[in-house]
């Protein structure tokens, strides 16, 4: 019986662990794109993302969010910005970003682990 019950467990905290670790230096590399609207020292076409980690969705002083960001309540954590980064438009219909997603998994994972250097 336990070994069952363990079995659950370790099966419903796989997708955790699986989005919990990435390589930052990987991440760098994949966030190369993401350069076009976004730094970490201002606000461009896209807000900075110094500090996104924890921070807050469309909270961000001096960047004009649209409204379905602000009102989504998000904070950015890794499994949001993991589905964030797979979809921005699925995660939060009506956003203004362009940006269609990664497809791969791991990129995203790399990415985040990156983001968390920027904080």
């Amino acid at each position: 019986m336990w070994s069952f019950v363990f079995g659950v467990v370790v099966a419903l905290l796989m997708p955790v662990a699986a989005h919990a670790e990435g390589d930052a230096a990987a991440g760098e590399k994949a966030f190369a794109p993401c350069k076009a609207c976004h730094n970490f020292q201002k606000n461009g076409v896209g807000p900075d993302l110094k500090g996104v980690v924890g921070r807050k969705a469309g909270t961000y002083e001096g960047y004009n969010f649209s409204a379905a960001l602000k009102n989504s309540g998000i904070i950015w954590d890794e499994a949001n910005l993991h589905e964030w980064l797979k979809n921005p438009k699925t995660k939060v219909p009506g956003n203004k970003m362009i940006f269609q997603g990664f497809t791969d998994d791991k990129k995203i994972d790399d990415v985040i682990a990156y983001l968390k250097t920027q904080s």
